[in-house]
Parts: C-alpha cells; sequence; structure tokens
C-alpha cells in the first residue's frame, strides 16, 4: 500500500511521464542515426540490425520478469535501478568505441526500458485516486504517442546539428535529474509477491537469441552453414523447451492458459505480424531516405511524420468506430490501411522516386497504425479474464516486441538477399522484396482478424488501469 504525499498525483505524474517519454523517444530515434553509425563504426547491415535488436530483445523477455520482481521489492526501489541502468548504458552507448561495445550497451538499455517503461503505469495509477486515473491515463499515453512521433524527428536533428553520440548523451542529464528527484517524488508500494520464473526467463531469451542470430547472419554465411543452422536449430529448441515448461511450471511468466481464447490467441497473433512488418519496415525505409534519397537526418526525419505522427491525429477517433462497427472490424481496418500504405511504397520504390510519390503511402501506413492500437489494447483485455488483465496486457507488449525483434531479423534478411547498401540499385534491389513481404504479412494479418469472434466474452470489461504490470502502448 502506497503513502501518498500531498500533491503526490502531479509529482508522479513528473517523474513517470519524463521518463516514460525518454523511454520511448529511444526506441525511434535510433533510427534516423543508423546511417552515421554504419559510417563511423565501419560496420554493416549485420551491426545495425544487432544495434536495434539488442535493446527490443533484452525488453522483450524482460518486461513480465520486471513486473513481478518489482510488485516484490518494491516498486519505488526497481523503477530507480532501471533508471539508473538505462541512464548508465546511454553515456556507455554514446562513448562506444566500436560497434560491439554499443550493441552490448543497447541490451543494457534494454533492460533499464522494460524495468522503466510499464513502472510508470504502475506508480501512477496507483498514486492517482480511482475517479481521477482515467485522465491521468490519456495524458500517460500522450507522452508514450509523442515520445514515438519525435523519435525519428529529434534523432535526425541531433545527429545533423551534433553527432550520433549525442542521442545517447541527452538521455544522461535527464536521467540524472530524474534519480535526483525520484525518491522525493515517488512513494513507495508493492504488489502481490508472485513467485518468478528464471527458468521461462532464460529459455525465451536463449530461443530468440538462437533465431535472431541465424536470420542475421544467415546471407553472410550461407543459409547451409553450421553455425546458421546450429543457431536456427538451437533457438528452436530452446522455444519449443520454453512453451513446454510454461505449460507446467507452477508460476510460468507466459501463462499459457490465455492462449486457449481463440480471440486472445489471434489478437496477439495480429499484434505480432504488425510489428513485424511495421518496424521492419521503419529500420530499411528511414536509411533508403538518407543513403538513396540523400535526405538529411533532420529532413528523413521531418518527412516520416506522415507515418509515425499520423496516430496521434487517427487514434482519439477510433472510439465511435469501435462503438458502431466493434472493435474486430476496425483492428482489420487498421491492417488493410497498413499494407495499402507499404504495398503503395514497394510499387513505386526505384533509385530515382521522389519523396511525393511515397506520401500517400506513408499517410495510409500512418492511418492505419492510428486505428490499430485503441482496439487491440480494448480485445486483448477484453478477451482475457478480469483478475489477469495486468498479465494480458503484459504478454501483449512482449509478443509485440517479439515481432518488433524478427521484423529486423528477417526483413534485414531479405534484404540482404537480394542487395546491399553499396549504392542507390541494389540498396532498392533489396528494400522492394522487402516491402513486399511486409505488404504480405500485413495483408495476411488482416485476414486473420476475421477469427476474431464478433463478441468479447461476458465477464465485465476489465479496468483498463491495471495496477500492476505493464499495459500495451498506444503507440509502436
Amino acid at each position: 500500500m502506497a503513502l501518498r504525499p500531498p500533491g503526490g498525483a502531479l509529482r508522479t505524474f513528473i517523474v513517470t511521464g519524463i521518463a516514460l517519454f525518454m523511454v520511448t523517444l529511444d526506441n525511434l530515434i535510433v533510427t534516423n542515426a543508423l546511417p552515421a553509425i554504419r559510417t563511423d563504426l565501419g560496420t554493416g547491415l549485420e551491426g545495425l540490425e544487432w544495434t536495434v535488436n539488442a535493446y527490443t530483445l533484452a525488453t522483450a523477455v524482460l518486461l513480465l520478469p520486471a513486473a513481478s520482481i518489482a510488485d516484490r521489492f518494491g516498486r519505488r526501489r526497481l523503477f530507480l535501478l532501471g533508471l539508473a541502468l538505462f541512464t548508465a548504458a546511454s553515456a556507455t552507448a554514446a562513448l562506444a568505441p566500436g560497434i560491439g561495445v554499443l550493441i552490448a550497451a543497447r541490451a543494457v538499455q534494454g533492460v533499464g526500458g522494460a524495468i522503466v517503461a510499464p513502472l510508470t503505469l504502475t506508480l501512477l495509477a496507483t498514486a492517482v485516486p480511482a475517479e481521477r486515473r482515467g485522465v491521468a491515463l490519456a495524458a500517460w499515453s500522450a507522452m508514450s504517442g509523442l515520445g514515438v512521433a519525435l523519435g525519428p524527428v529529434v534523432g535526425g536533428a541531433v545527429t545533423q546539428y551534433t553527432s550520433w553520440e549525442w542521442i545517447f548523451w541527452i538521455n544522461v542529464p535527464v536521467g540524472a535529474v530524474l534519480l535526483a528527484i525520484a525518491p522525493r517524488f515517488l512513494a513507495e508500494s508493492h504488489g502481490p509477491a508472485g513467485r518468478l520464473d528464471p527458468a521461462g526467463t532464460l529459455l525465451v531469451s536463449g530461443g530468440m537469441l538462437g533465431v535472431v542470430l541465424g536470420l542475421v547472419r544467415g546471407n553472410e554465411h550461407g543459409w547451409t552453414s553450421p553455425q546458421v543452422l546450429g543457431a536456427l536449430a538451437a533457438g528452436g529448441v530452446l522455444l519449443a523447451a520454453f512453451i513446454a515448461w510454461e505449460l507446467r511450471a507452477p508460476h510460468p511468466m507466459l501463462p499459457m492458459g490465455l492462449f486457449r481464447s481463440r480471440g486472445f490467441s489471434t489478437v496477439n497473433l495480429v499484434a505480432a505480424a504488425m510489428a513485424l512488418a511495421m518496424f521492419g519496415t521503419t529500420f530499411l525505409l528511414i536509411q533508403f531516405l538518407q543513403s538513396v534519397m540523400q535526405l538529411t537526418p533532420l529532413q528523413a526525419g521531418v518527412r516520416s511524420l506522415p507515418w509515425t505522427g499520423m496516430p496521434i491525429l487517427v487514434a482519439p477517433l477510433t472510439a465511435p468506430l469501435v462503438a458502431r462497427f466493434g472493435g474486430r472490424a476496425v483492428l482489420g481496418a487498421g491492417m488493410l490501411f497498413q499494407a495499402a500504405g507499404i504495398g503503395w511504397m514497394a510499387a513505386l520504390l526505384a533509385p530515382d522516386v521522389t519523396y511525393g510519390a511515397l506520401v500517400p503511402g506513408f499517410v495510409l501506413a500512418g492511418i492505419g497504425m492510428g486505428l490499430f492500437f485503441p482496439p487491440v489494447a480494448r480485445l486483448v483485455l477484453g478477451f482475457a479474464p478480469p483478475e489477469r488483465t495486468g498479465v494480458a496486457s503484459g504478454v501483449s507488449n512482449t509478443v509485440r516486441q517479439l515481432g518488433t525483434v524478427l521484423g529486423v531479423a528477417v526483413l534485414g534478411a531479405i534484404f540482404s538477399a537480394n542487395g546491399d547498401m553499396t549504392a542507390p540499385e541494389p540498396f532498392a534491389d533489396g528494400l522492394a522484396p522487402a516491402l513486399w513481404t511486409a505488404t504480405a504479412v500485413l495483408a495476411a494479418a488482416a485476414l486473420a482478424t476475421l477469427a476474431v469472434p464478433r463478441r468479447l466474452p461476458a465477464h465485465p470489461a476489465p479496468e483498463p488501469a491495471p495496477v500492476a504490470g505493464p499495459v500495451a502502448e498506444p503507440a509502436p
């Protein structure tokens, strides 16, 4: 039980809102700096993929365990630890002399982000009275969405006018200030002391690492090489062992019983497909804007706003659509819009394509993302038992993060099999089939939404602000 100091709600929002903005900003701020990192550190596509995936993979596998550890040992205490890790890792990334150190620092950043992001919601929900919780959560969501929308722009501006190292340095003073004020601004609280699942965490971490390692190295070392086949096989075995363990573990990190619901399973499959297609596309397309279209980092960031910023405009308009047509229909429409947007860009892609020709694709994809996030969060919680909404939300976040990891790896492998980054022509040759693959994945996901039941289960609608555990994010 937390003791609320005077003004506790506002103080808590100041700390948690800024921390959430910093962590979500970091999700996409790196994308516009990738060409500069590639040149400065002398790395290739594989190094860039791990720069992104080290962060995302660490975040994905630790989201659920972090929430349980915080409930047991203290949410404020673990929040401070996560913030310290994120800040220190940011400084290490800025000082990285080579790609190996940068990747390691990004992995530690991901650990910190996995701790901080869900606890921003938990701490805020604990500090705010129930009657004001809706307003607080709307503000929390706005900070997350703003961080995602501004990530490419801020990253582009910082890279262009300073250097890529400063996309990490800017986290250090912010993190230091938050670490100084958080002990006074945040009240300590605990949740149910649930059991941890270290075996499950290790199995899923090793399994995903093996699969991603095999996908990333397949084109360079040959898909039949021992190291690639060995990595893929080991990853597959560990993931199978993870599922087997979770089915019989007394306290699983990923409760498999949730997936007995056809609606819950299908919605999460659609969410994973969306993350795979959209983040894999973003990873490659931002580099195309700079390397082939010769845009500066800032220009590339600003010109991506019709895509990344559109959800902020569209998401608030989805409530009446869901009320009239149902969550399933709006979710399916969102996937179709995204498929149309990426397909538009794939059809027009060429070394001499103009930015104006791509804008309709950006807008369609952005509208699709805006239509996607509100209903997917509602459906994930709606198909879960009321007492398990916090866990269900954390599972949804984890699944989407894993989809992001696979998106960068899979679309990167398709790009490498058909082209490279040495010149505009081979870049376009590699990017086009990657975009068509993303289009096919999104179209298949739109079709899969037909398997989602039209009606939610009869149990009462869950509280949209679970106090324990992460909640589905409103933006990618």
